[in-house]
């Protein structure tokens, strides 16, 4: 089968691997570099804890227990450490929420736990987190790296036999006379197929509207700091959310890459962050060390706003489009989360003609509505 797949971020680089590893002849496309797009912006938390309804949370928790033995077929060390996550709140009300949605997921059969002061600290040595009202401890989550992870996957594809095509954009399809995508017409050429994903991100709406299919997204920028190297700093537990420090301030949360560098986001995943400036990049650093005094003569680095992949009513789509039966879709955010599972997803039903019923919320020809989660 020849598969075209249209996007080489962390979702599409996973689905052109798993359908590489089964045979299928694939051609993965990026109209930039494999993962230069939302995937290099990513905070790459692998979590399911904020995740709602439990269906929805019951899908990224499969995922992120796929993650290890994802990582271990890829053969590379792709930057994935586990050792959980850490929060607390000082303001009541907000410590309220916490605590019901801790009460909420350990009734859900997750890992969680409320943890005191003194267990903060010692979980995260350097930590001076001020007054604490209540914390908890994600046991199971993590991180991982996105572009060691694309890299990895891009260079199997390439071991299989595939074709990685980079800064190639798609500017039309070619359909036989049933409607089906035959051909893939791009500026450095036409690519045949038998099989068309489309995976690419903020793009894929845009993509999808060639074919007559409406996708439609919510606009969800975002900003991420990273520092200079530093020592090992976070080796117990690697990601740690941390409240605001009055009511004007988002949380920001930090963990710590290979390279001894931190990463800094701002807010949850569905805040609008725009201001990518080196002076808010200095603010985010000034918040992260002020519970974290570790972090004290580091330098902040800004990132440029990156724009995240959002369906309109904030769930995943993922499957066969009706205006065109072999053009398979996935767009999503939490796209590194759900990386193990939607490739393995995408290769029974492109391969087996599998219709896995756990997925059948998230079918592209479904009513969107928009909707705002915390994912």
């Amino acid at each position: 089968m020849r598969a075209v797949v249209i996007g080489a971020g962390i979702v599409g680089a996973s689905i052109g691997y798993h359908l590489a590893a089964r045979g299928a002849d694939v051609t993965l496309i990026d109209k930039n570099k494999p993962g230069s797009g939302a995937s290099s912006h990513s905070f790459a938390w692998i979590n399911a804890g904020p995740k709602s309804p439990f269906e929805y949370h019951d899908l990224n928790r499969r995922s992120l227990e796929m993650w290890e033995r994802f990582a271990q077929k890829l053969n590379t060390d792709v930057g994935l450490r586990w050792g959980g996550k850490v929060s607390w709140e000082a303001e009541t009300h907000r410590a309220e929420e916490l605590r019901q949605r801790t009460k909420l997921l350990q009734d859900w059969g997750y890992p969680i736990r409320e943890i005191s002061s003194d267990s903060l600290c010692a979980m995260v040595p350097g930590l001076d987190p001020g007054p604490v009202s209540v914390a908890e401890y994600s046991e199971i989550e993590g991180h991982v790296e996105p572009p060691r992870v694309v890299g990895a996957c891009v260079q199997n594809v390439s071991d299989l036999g595939g074709t990685v095509l980079i800064n190639t954009e798609v500017l039309s399809f070619g359909r036989d006379t049933q409607g089906k995508v035959n051909k893939v017409v791009t500026a450095n050429g036409d690519l045949e197929c038998d099989v068309v994903v489309i995976a690419a991100g903020v793009d894929s709406s845009r993509l999808a509207e060639m074919i007559g299919a409406d996708v439609p997204q919510q606009e969800s920028p975002g900003v991420v700091v990273r520092t200079d190297a530093r020592p090992a700093l976070l080796s117990n537990v690697p990601v740690v959310y941390m409240p605001p420090i009055n009511q004007r301030e988002r949380q920001v949360h930090i963990r710590q890459l290979m390279d001894g560098s931190f990463m800094i986001g701002e807010g949850s995943q569905e805040s609008m962050g725009l201001d990518d400036s080196p002076q808010h990049a200095t603010e985010l650093l000034g918040r992260a060390t002020h519970d974290f005094p570790e972090l004290a003569g580091t330098e902040a680095i800004a990132e440029p706003v990156g724009y995240r992949p959002m369906p309109l009513d904030s769930y995943p789509v993922i499957g066969w489009t009706q205006e065109s039966s072999n053009v398979y879709i996935s767009l999503t955010h939490s796209g590194v989360t759900l990386a193990p599972l939607i490739g393995q997803v995408a290769s029974m039903e492109i391969l087996d003609r599998a219709d896995l019923v756990f997925m059948s919320s998230y079918r592209p020809n479904r009513k969107f509505i928009l909707t705002v989660h915390d994912h």
